[in-house]
C-alpha cells in the first residue's frame, strides 16, 4: 500500500458540455443525470473508482450558472467549492463552446495551483482542422493545462484521460472503503432518476420547477417499495405533471421504475405523488430539506 495513490478529481465547466456523460464514462456507472437539457445536475455527485493501487474520488458539479434564484446560488457554491478541495481539476469544454465563455471562472480555475486537465469533448462531431484551431486557442488561455480531446459518448480517449489522472494523483491511502461506489444514498439516486424522467417528458419551465423527494424507501427480500413526491411551484404545474386522467404521471412513473429496477437489479413498486410547494427555489427551509445546504 505504500505506493497507493488516492485523491479528489473534480469535474467543472459550463452547462451542457458533457460533464455528467464524462463522469459516467470514467466511473462506468450511471451516477449522474444525462439529458440534452442544460442544468440537469444540481448537486455535487461523488463517484468512486478503485484500482489495486489507486482510488479516484470524482465529483460531477452543476454547470456554472448566473444565479437567478437561491437554488442557482446554491448550485454555484457547489461549483466554486470544487475548485478548492481537488487534487486534480477536469475542466470540460466542447467543440461548440466559445473559449471566452465564463472567462472569470476560467481565470479562477487557472489560478488555483491545482493541476488542470482540459477536456475538449464531443470531438466525434468535429473535424481535425477545427480541433487543431480550438486546441491552439485553449493553449493560449490555459498554458499550464494538459489538453485531451475526448468523446465521452464514444469512449474516445477515456483511457488516456484515466492514465493521466492516476499519474497526477498524490500518494495516499484510500479515503473510502474499496468496494464503495458513491457517497450518495439510495434515495438520492431514486430522486435523480425520477427527475431525469421529468426532464425528458415535460417541456419549458416544468422540469426546472420540479424537485423530487423520496418519502419512503423500503427494501424487502424480493421488492423495493418506494414512495416519492414531485414538488412543483404552482397549481398549474401540478396539473401538467399529472396530465389528462393521470396519463403523464403514469408514463413518468413507468419510465422511472424501469430505470430504478435496472439500477438496483431488483423489482420495484413505485408510487408517485405531486405536491405544490410554493416558490421552493427561494425558500432556505425548502432548499435545506432537498439537500441544498
Amino acid at each position: 500500500m505504500e505506493n497507493h495513490k488516492a485523491g479528489f478529481v473534480n469535474i467543472v465547466g459550463n452547462p451542457n458540455v458533457g460533464k455528467s456523460t464524462l463522469m459516467n464514462a470514467l466511473v462506468g456507472e450511471k451516477l449522474s443525470i444525462i439529458t440534452s437539457k442544460s442544468q440537469t445536475t444540481r448537486h455535487r455527485i461523488m463517484g468512486i473508482v478503485n484500482g489495486e493501487d489507486f482510488q479516484i474520488v470524482y465529483s460531477d458539479t452543476p454547470g456554472v450558472v448566473q444565479p437567478a434564484s437561491k437554488l442557482h446560488e446554491s448550485m454555484l457554491k457547489f461549483s466554486k467549492s470544487a475548485l478548492e478541495d481537488a487534487d486534480v481539476i477536469i475542466y470540460v469544454t466542447d467543440i461548440y463552446e466559445k473559449t471566452d465563455k465564463n472567462i472569470d471562472f476560467i481565470e479562477k480555475t487557472k489560478n488555483t495551483g491545482i493541476p488542470v486537465l482540459l477536456i475538449i469533448n464531443k470531438v466525434d462531431l468535429s473535424n481535425q482542422e477545427k480541433l487543431v484551431e480550438l486546441t491552439e486557442s485553449w493553449e493560449k488561455i490555459m498554458p499550464d493545462a494538459y489538453i485531451i480531446p475526448t468523446s465521452a459518448t464514444e469512449n474516445f480517449n477515456i483511457d488516456i484521460l484515466l492514465r493521466k489522472i492516476i499519474e497526477l494523483l498524490p500518494v495516499s491511502p484510500p479515503f473510502f472503503p474499496k468496494d464503495q461506489l458513491t457517497d450518495k444514498t439510495e434515495r438520492f439516486f431514486v430522486s435523480e432518476i425520477i427527475r431525469e424522467k421529468i426532464l425528458m417528458n415535460y417541456k419549458k419551465e416544468i422540469p426546472y420547477s420540479a424537485e423530487v423527494e423520496v418519502e419512503e424507501f423500503k427494501e424487502e427480500e424480493h421488492i423495493i417499495k418506494i414512495r416519492a413526491i414531485i414538488n412543483v411551484e404552482r397549481e398549474s404545474q401540478k396539473g401538467i405533471i399529472i396530465g389528462n386522467k393521470g396519463a403523464a404521471l403514469k408514463k413518468t412513473g413507468t419510465m422511472a421504475r424501469i430505470d430504478i429496477e435496472a439500477f438496483f437489479e431488483k423489482k420495484v413498486y413505485l408510487e408517485l405523488y405531486v405536491k405544490v410547494s410554493k416558490d421552493w427555489k427561494n425558500k432556505p427551509k425548502s432548499l435545506k430539506q432537498f439537500g441544498y445546504n
